[in-house]
């Protein structure tokens, strides 16, 4: 199952911390789609997946904004 967390309109640090609260409910290794339209998105997101022991398995760019597909880890 791939949850999708929609946080178009948020502005930094909301769509990386709200990403983390929600990867922190998930089990380990489900998927949780995020779309972001802040820019620094694209580089806080990566961030906090890395710091917290989770996986970006993808980042697409769409029509202004972007979508992060991303994995739980063993971390949450």
């Amino acid at each position: 199952m791939n949850e999708t967390l929609d946080l178009r309109g948020l502005k930094c640090p909301l769509p990386a911390l709200m990403a983390r609260k929600a990867l922190a409910k998930t089990a380990p290794g489900a998927a949780l789609t995020v779309l972001a339209d802040d820019p620094l998105a694209a580089v806080d997101i990566p961030h906090m997946c890395h710091r917290e022991g989770h996986a970006v398995d993808g980042v697409t760019s769409r029509d202004g904004y972007s979508e992060f597909v991303l994995r739980s880890g063993s971390a949450a």
